[in-house]
């Protein structure tokens, strides 16, 4: 997101004490500082105590939300007593603003039943979720039914329901690069254009010919090949690699970018074998990792859906993502399994990446046209799994998450790996086979399952399975 603005919606009933309200005014007012989040919210000069409780304090917000609609990206909807449920809902169908909606509602005190802090919020919560939900608007709730503006359970409220506007608001501006046609073997990275679109998703095609054509117009002592080539060596060791081969892939990143700028793209979904290599003499993962890693996300074999599985997990995370194969049993351990691929992850699950040959397709190929390749292993740490799957026999989009932790257990094998542990693996693959999800899943080193499942379930309305919810 190119900003976490929050819409905030104090909501008021005028037979509760006034007090409550101001309070929880200046509750939000200094978390939302602290967390660095800017808000939007009527004034106690443009309403009674800048709440919202009636027809005309409903206009006020909606046009306030409407005037500031670029920079929006969730609405936060407060209720230190009960609120005018109407309102809330009024204020947010006149806003006419598409975005996630946090509601949350104060606790009352078993000390302070007497009319002057009575809150009945508990009660009032259930109200406006109820008019919300007559209106035919999505939202989102907090772990506990009435909990604290300042409380910690409600600061990781708070920041899972940024997680889940960036990546619901994201996923609706989303431009990728599809560069060369889908290798024909991969039937499994087959999508749909249009079941994407109508999401906001947006896909832009390149012939690898037009790629590879204007990198070989590119000449091997133009200053920003040199420098590119000063990149690569900088990010990986590539002692092992020739020159020539470090510089043909310094020509081809400069293209690469060169496009993305030109389109105003976010992410790419590269046909990296096997035409690359016989036509152009290297592999792409370096520079696919060095992409991701730089917050622009980069798919093996023109996989559209797992390029977009991975920018959701960034756009949760803040973090880079990778796309994996589920390669490996790990022994006779039901909850552990070995990720791989050929060498295109992110710096961030590969520490001390080392550049080498395409060991499995230098096999084919010859290891001499496979340079590029990175070779390491990711570090134990927290694991975020995702697959987005365009459904052309029902015409939806699917999605599966979870969580699990990346582990230290030993593992001698080539490329880029890493050993998981995932709770009831068994049937968490159970699941992929029996509904025909791809090989590709990608992956994150963080905990963003919940948010990433709210995002694309509720705000987008696809069809999401949260494994170990």
């Amino acid at each position: 997101m190119a900003n976490e603005d929050v819409a905030v919606i104090i909501g008021n009933r005028d037979f509760f004490p006034d007090v409550l309200v101001a309070e929880a005014r200046k509750d939000v007012v200094k978390l939302f500082a602290e967390l660095g989040i800017e808000t939007v919210m009527l004034t106690p000069e443009e309403s009674k105590l800048g709440a919202v409780e009636t027809w005309q304090d409903a206009k006020r917000c909606g046009e306030l939300f409407k005037k500031h609609a670029d920079r929006i990206s969730g609405i936060f909807v407060c209720l230190p007593n009960f609120g005018d449920e109407k309102a809330v809902a009024d204020s947010i169908r006149l806003s006419s603003l598409k975005v996630p909606i946090l509601v949350q509602a104060s606790p009352d005190d078993l000390d302070q039943f007497g009319l002057d802090r009575r809150r009945d919020a508990f009660c009032g919560k259930i109200s406006v979720c109820n008019n919300l939900r007559q209106y035919g608007i999505p939202y989102t709730l907090t772990h506990d039914h009435t909990v604290a503006v300042l409380s910690d359970s409600f600061r990781q409220d708070l920041l899972r329901f940024l997680e889940v506007c960036r990546v619901s608001q994201g996923l609706k501006r989303m431009r990728v690069g599809a560069v060369g046609a889908r290798p024909n073997a991969f039937n499994t990275t087959r999508y749909s254009e249009k079941l994407l679109e109508n999401s906001g998703i947006s896909v832009n095609t390149v012939d690898l010919s037009e790629i590879l054509g204007r990198a070989n117009g590119l000449v091997n002592d133009d200053s920003r090949v040199l420098r590119h080539v000063d990149k690569i060596k900088s990010y990986a060791d590539s002692s092992a690699a020739p020159d020539e081969a470090l510089v043909k892939m310094a020509r081809l990143a400069i293209v690469l970018d060169e496009w993305m700028d030109e389109l105003g793209l976010d992410a790419t979904a590269v046909q990296c074998w096997n035409s690359l290599q016989k036509n152009y003499g290297v592999n792409v993962c370096t520079i696919m990792s060095m992409m991701s890693e730089r917050m622009m996300p980069s798919a093996c074999e023109v996989d559209i859906a797992g390029v977009v599985s991975m920018y959701a997990l960034q756009l949760a995370s803040g973090r880079p993502s990778a796309l994996v194969d589920w390669n490996n049993n790990y022994g006779s351990d039901p909850d552990k399994c070995v990720l791989f691929h050929c060498g295109n992850w992110a710096k961030e699950f590969l520490p001390n990446p080392r550049m080498g040959s395409a060991e499995i397709l230098g096999t084919t190929l010859g290891p001499e046209n496979t340079v590029g390749a990175l070779a390491g292993r990711t570090p134990s740490g927290p694991l975020t799994y995702a697959r987005v799957s365009t459904d052309d026999l029902t015409g939806t989009i699917r999605a599966f998450v979870g969580e699990g932790v990346f582990t230290d257990d030993p593992l001698k094998t080539i490329g880029a790996k890493a050993v998981v542990q995932i709770p009831n693996l068994r049937g968490l693959m159970q699941y992929i086979c029996k509904n025909g999800f791809e090989h590709h899943a990608a992956m994150s080193r963080s905990s963003c399952a919940g948010s990433v499942a709210e995002a694309l379930g509720n705000y987008l309305g696809w069809d999401v399975y949260h494994h170990g919810a």
